[in-house]
């Protein structure tokens, strides 16, 4: 595919020094870190704060609270991240008119396309990269340490579910051209994604399919359903393909 490695290329280096490489780093360092804290000091915040007045006794947090807490925040937290790395990765060099300069040169439009998705996928991943080996050492510290096998398992599922987040804004933005349009796309996608998966047959088909066997396989604890899991794999990584797809078929109609 014709320049698509100088593309990415281009891509990874614009990430670093418009600093969204070390600010999505920084982020997930963060979700590493507040995730075990959170799960081992709430139930004693709130004891200290409400008292008596606390409703129930509190169970004794475990590292599944760790590992749950931290699945919680990659999914909210994780997926505005891949939101907002994917809602101006097309549109803004529409704006800049970046992109008409850069495809004058010998690039041809899926390799600008899939290079620019590509570099997304590689900064997510760094960043859960970052999130899972920190929130490992936290919690080795305040629990127990845990294979690292099943941690490393855990973070490419969390990956793939991200990248459906950012695979759907991206083919927003280069099916629109507008920012805020694929931003608010992204963000209806996440919340109306999130509701259908409330129904047990949809959420096997959808990326909030991975969560509980994520934690699962990170715990040593049995997966459930090997079927579920791999259908909840298979359908995220269609999704991101469609979204791919579509992003190149809507992007060879545009006009620079």
């Amino acid at each position: 595919m014709t320049g698509f490695r100088t593309m990415l290329r281009k891509e990874l280096v614009e990430a670093w020094r418009t600093r969204r490489l070390p600010v999505i780093g920084i982020l997930f360092v963060v979700v590493g870190i507040i995730s075990p804290l959170t799960a081992r000091y709430l139930s004693e915040i709130l004891k200290a704060t409400m008292g008596d007045q606390l409703p129930m006794s509190l169970p004794v947090p475990t590292t599944v609270d760790a590992l749950g807490q931290l699945q919680k925040n990659l999914g909210q937290l994780g997926a505005v991240a891949a939101i907002a790395l994917a809602m101006g990765s097309v549109s803004g060099e529409l704006d800049r008119g970046t992109a008409a300069l850069v495809l004058a040169q010998p690039v041809r439009r899926p390799a600008f396309l899939l290079a620019k998705l590509a570099g997304i996928a590689l900064v997510l991943a760094a960043g859960v990269v970052l999130a899972t080996a920190v929130a490992w050492v936290y919690t080795a510290v305040l629990f127990e340490p845990l294979p690292v096998g099943g941690w490393a398992a855990m973070a490419c599922l969390s990956w793939l579910a991200l990248m459906a987040w950012a695979g759907i804004t991206f083919l927003a933005s280069a099916a629109t051209a507008s920012t805020t349009f694929a931003a608010g796309i992204g963000f209806v996608a996440l919340i109306g994604i999130s509701v259908a998966s409330i129904v047990p047959a949809l959420d096997r088909l959808l990326p909030t399919g991975l969560s509980a066997p994520a934690i699962a396989v990170a715990s040593g604890a049995p997966i459930g359903d090997v079927g579920n899991l791999a259908t909840a794999i298979a359908g995220t990584v269609a999704l991101v393909a469609a979204c791919a797809a579509g992003a190149i078929l809507a992007f060879r109609q545009r006009e620079l």
